[in-house]
């Protein structure tokens, strides 16, 4: 499977993404399962990486399904993708968002 193929995906990655609200974290599973694909977290993960310097795309508020900020070596800067995450309110010690539970947004429920 190329990357071209992958595109449509990636796109409807983004759209699902670009509905996080403000202060809210989801996983790429969760991404995943909405769109019908259940066992594609990789590939929402990929999705996130390939979007570098798209501002459009909430990236930092996908983390994996413990709540941990899996992905935050494919932001610039060392902290980049915690500080995001702070920026919303969110609290996060050893790279793991605190409350998550409580912060996680469902696709499924949401939309």
């Amino acid at each position: 499977m190329g990357v071209s193929d992958n595109s449509g995906f990636f796109e409807k990655v983004y759209e699902v993404a670009k509905k996080i609200p403000f202060g809210r974290v989801t996983s790429y599973g969760a991404i995943g399962k909405y769109l019908g694909s259940t066992g594609s977290a990789r590939m929402v993960g990929w999705a996130m990486n390939a979007c570098k310097g798209r501002d459009d795309v909430p990236a930092h508020r996908v983390v994996n399904r413990k709540g941990i900020l899996t992905g935050k070596h494919h932001f610039s800067g060392t902290n980049l993708m915690q500080q995001l995450l702070e920026n919303e309110g969110i609290e996060v010690i050893d790279n793991e968002i605190q409350d998550f539970e409580k912060l996680f947004w469902d696709p499924m429920k949401e939309l």
